[in-house]
């Protein structure tokens, strides 16, 4: 059971392990060399509200640009967050003091997209995957000796399916998918609870993708984890995701179990997506009716008074253009942000941005 913003009530508060409510972050543009003026604002993320269920794995879904990177690394504090609570185990990080919020970190790890990008190439394996045990260490907030370090990290390397002997190599000798096999040993050496999966396989070949998310899910299973997977390949969602929240111009549009969501998608944004994934049977394929979305994704600096699929949508109203619709549930386990189905009145609407607090 639901609140009407996608987060989970008072009943089930033990079983929620992250809690995201009314998110923003929002990227200041400047002007001028010596004299730096802020201009405006760009809204990556304007009003995330969220909950993920201890075990479980919400699929964060959209195109790109929409805002489904920048909320994974606010979430992880790497991003400062312009608005919002980020509650992870009922504490909020974002008003956690530094010393408080390293003693979360361990809970809350990622998983980055580019394998490549995300290793230091002069480390090796070793230093790699032990590097945040020796950080906690060194501050005192966690007691492990270099030999026990050694040793985990090796058991670590055979979990993720690397031999144990490759640990004195460096990054370049490995695989794009052994690479992302390190990143992911890497996430696991703290024993967090949470790990944020920023589209770990779309820089793979799809013959290492299904490795990787077989992995990702014997994983979760073994050491009983917790996933915010964001991905924008629709199939790789449905796969690996309990829930599926979709994504559009820094706003969740629609929530739902996945194989709800799949079959019955209730927002005209979700229903464009779905519509895009190819169906292997050419009958099927050829009578079916695709939705093409006109026009570009709005520029993420401009305010909305409406809707922010308006521009888009050909099934807005005049009601659309004024108001901006609130997540709310539409059908058991169900939420999406629709006039289509429910009214405009003030408890169903967002308050216009200029009023809700951000920075102006």
């Amino acid at each position: 059971m639901s609140d009407n913003t996608g987060n989970y009530t008072e009943k089930n508060t033990k079983d929620v392990l992250l809690n995201v409510k009314n998110l923003k972050v929002h990227f200041p543009i400047e002007e001028g060399v010596l004299f730096r003026k802020t201009t405006g604002y760009i809204r990556a993320v304007d009003g995330v509200d969220f909950s993920i269920r201890r075990g479980e794995t919400l699929g964060l879904v959209g195109e790109s640009g929409c805002g489904k990177s920048t909320t994974a690394r606010a979430i992880a504090q790497l991003y400062p967050t312009t608005a919002g609570e980020i509650l992870l185990n009922g504490t909020d990080l974002v008003k956690a003091s530094p010393d408080e919020l390293l003693k979360h970190r361990k809970d809350i790890q990622m998983v980055f997209q580019d394998p490549y990008a995300s290793l230091n190439p002069r480390m090796t394996v070793r230093e790699i995957i032990g590097e945040p045990m020796q950080i906690f260490v060194n501050r005192k907030l966690l007691q492990m000796t270099h030999k026990e370090i050694d040793e985990r990290v090796e058991v670590l390397m055979e979990k993720v399916g690397l031999n144990k002997r490759f640990k004195n190599r460096y990054p370049h000798e490995f695989s794009g998918g052994q690479r992302q096999r390190i990143g992911i040993a890497r996430a696991l050496a703290l024993n967090p609870q949470l790990i944020l999966a920023d589209e770990p396989v779309s820089a793979l070949d799809v013959s290492i993708q299904s490795q990787i998310l077989n992995l990702l899910r014997d994983l979760q299973k073994e050491f009983h984890l917790t996933y915010l997977f964001i991905a924008h390949d629709l199939a790789v969602i449905k796969y690996i995701s309990d829930r599926v929240a979709v994504m559009y111009l820094g706003v969740i549009v629609e929530v739902a179990d996945s194989a709800k969501l799949y079959e019955e998608p209730l927002h005209p944004y979700t229903q464009a997506l779905l519509s895009a994934i190819p169906i292997p049977d050419p009958e099927v394929e050829g009578h079916r009716n695709r939705i093409i979305l006109t026009g570009d994704v709005p520029s993420p600096d401009k305010e909305r008074s409406g809707c922010y699929f308006y521009d888009r949508c050909s099934k807005r109203m005049d009601v659309c253009a004024v108001n901006i619709p609130r997540l709310r549930d539409v059908r058991e386990k169900h939420q999406t942000a629709c006039f289509l189905y429910f009214d405009a009145t003030p408890e169903n609407v967002v308050r216009n941005v200029t009023e809700s607090g951000t920075t102006k």
